[in-house]
């Protein structure tokens, strides 16, 4: 599947080091929200209890379950949506978005149910691709998303994630912009990589 190949493509030029990166430090339980591939599964930390994965897609998320299977910590993958996540208020200590907020139809409440189910004080770690801070470049991912959004399965690259996160009232205690290019054609892109405390 072209997918697949386009994300392994991508974890060899640089994307292995930010998802390790992304969880590197986690501890107790955590809800990873669109989990994909399962790809961030072998950098969770021997600190984390469990993970509850996430996905939406069926074909993903048996590609997932495999990789769960020889996951360092314990994984349960399960079908959900971000919109109506899994688990009760403050049940996580962690919530972990990795390349997905830019897909989703409504990020704002998506946030709000990341922050209903992690508990007080605790952490949403993020990775995604966002809106460039160049005025040029910027435009053009505007022109691009229409089109763009229907054949990368509803991905908007023209999206602020990080002024989102802020506006839904996390505080972002730790962050990192840089540009990225995932695969040999692509161009180079804004991502931001961080932690954010639950409002």
């Amino acid at each position: 599947m072209r997918h697949l190949k386009i994300a392994a493509q991508a974890d060899r030029r640089g994307g292995a080091e930010h998802r390790r990166r992304l969880l590197d430090g986690l501890t107790g339980r955590v809800l990873e929200v669109g989990a994909g591939q399962g790809r961030n599964f072998r950098y969770d930390p021997d600190t984390v209890d469990e993970v509850v994965a996430v996905e939406p897609d069926d074909t993903l998320r048996a590609v997932a379950e495999q990789k769960a299977a020889s996951a360092p910590v314990r994984v349960t993958v399960v079908a959900g949506e971000a919109a109506q996540l899994p688990g009760h208020d403050g049940e996580f200590d962690a919530v972990v978005a990795s390349l997905v907020l830019c897909s989703v139809d409504d990020p704002a409440g998506d946030l709000a149910q990341m922050a209903r189910v992690l508990r007080p004080g605790g952490e949403l770690r993020f990775y995604e691709h966002v809106r460039s801070p160049h005025r040029w470049a910027a435009l053009l991912e505007d022109a691009i998303t229409p089109l763009w959004r229907r054949a990368a399965g509803g991905c908007h690259p023209n999206r602020d994630t990080e002024a989102t996160i802020r506006a839904a009232g996390y505080t972002i205690t730790d962050i990192d912009r840089f540009g990225f290019s995932p695969t040999a054609l692509a161009p180079n892109t804004r991502h931001v990589l961080g932690t954010a405390r639950k409002p």
